[in-house]
């Protein structure tokens, strides 16, 4: 039983972590097409991208209609996340710049914690808002060291807020309907509930596709097939073993990372200010997801929780009690 359960949580760890990866990723490809594709018509086209490849590995698996118990929450999810966070962040990044935008959507892991300590009854462990709190000033060290000399637009900021509102109201939407169907289930309709609320978007993506370069056309699809289609469906599959709060907080690794992959493919040299905020996102994440440790317990015997467990691997199956007795 241990050794399965060890196994789970490294799975999980191993999903979150190709997740933080894929999302921080999405910011070069981000840069790259919404140069040439505005908000919603960016937004639609990788939703678009996203649900016709989940929607491929969903007829292959042979994957059903989810359960009537999953809807709820993965219209929420579709609503809010996949579709009101896209395009929210999209327009805010456009009136911002990247650091503002990072530290003002970084407030959404803080969000996620608080909604799911409330709604979903996880409560709010001190290793969790510790971590949170370590993770944030990080965060605010990496958006103030990049905020560079602009005035940050008042809309864009708002924009980028409602992004992290809706991106942690999606997330805790997005939680209950794991325990009736599976991360590719509601992934899939997850995107799907997302490109039918973009589709007022339709024709100005056809428009801009028309003119964009093969280059921002195929960065679009990119953050279809891989930030969203593959990284939602992990991102799921680790929500489902673990809290709301603590994927959340891992996703504070995302600014290091964005700032490390903008350094080796934008050939952006980070100050020693950025890098020294990154380290303190990766280091709140990892005093988020830590364990306390706690002493065995021992019954009235004086007997460890351990040897008991390892006294009952050892005893000799009983026979069932007949129904008689």
């Amino acid at each position: 039983m241990t050794r399965r359960m060890t196994d789970t949580q490294w799975r999980a760890f191993a999903a979150a972590g190709t997740t933080v990866v894929l999302w921080a990723s999405a910011f070069v490809s981000i840069r790259s097409a919404g140069a040439e594709y505005s908000p919603g018509a960016l937004a639609l086209g990788r939703l678009l991208a996203g649900a016709l490849v989940l929607g491929v590995i969903c007829a292959v698996r042979r994957e059903g209609l989810p359960p009537r118990g999953a809807w709820p929450g993965i219209a929420i999810s579709g609503l809010l996340w996949f579709g009101l966070y896209m395009v929210a962040l999209n327009w805010g990044e456009q009136m911002v710049d990247a650091g503002t935008a990072a530290l003002v959507v970084n407030v959404g892991p803080l969000v996620m914690a608080l909604l799911a300590g409330w709604l979903l009854k996880e409560g709010l462990p001190p290793r969790l808002l510790a971590g949170m709190g370590v993770s944030f000033a990080g965060a605010a060290v990496v958006g103030l060291s990049m905020s560079g000399e602009g005035s940050a637009s008042v809309l864009g900021v708002l924009l980028c807020l409602l992004a992290a509102v809706s991106y942690a109201a999606g997330v805790v939407g997005q939680k209950p309907a794991l325990r009736h169907a599976s991360a590719l289930q509601v992934t899939t309709w997850g995107c799907v509930i997302g490109a039918v609320v973009c589709l007022p978007f339709a024709g100005v993506l056809v428009r801009e596709a028309a003119d964009a370069s093969v280059s921002a056309t195929l960065n679009m699809v990119y953050l279809g097939v891989f930030p969203t289609a593959l990284a939602f469906t992990t991102w799921a599959y680790a929500l489902a073993r673990t809290t709301a709060g603590k994927m959340g907080a891992t996703t504070y690794a995302v600014p290091a990372l964005v700032v490390l992959m903008s350094w080796l493919f934008l050939d952006e040299v980070p100050g020693w200010l950025t890098l020294l905020g990154g380290a303190v996102c990766l280091a709140g994440v990892t005093v988020s997801r830590s364990r306390p440790r706690t002493p065995a317990r021992t019954d009235r015997t004086g007997v460890t929780e351990a040897a008991a467990d390892r006294a009952a691997d050892v005893r000799p199956a009983q026979p069932p009690a007949s129904r008689e007795s």
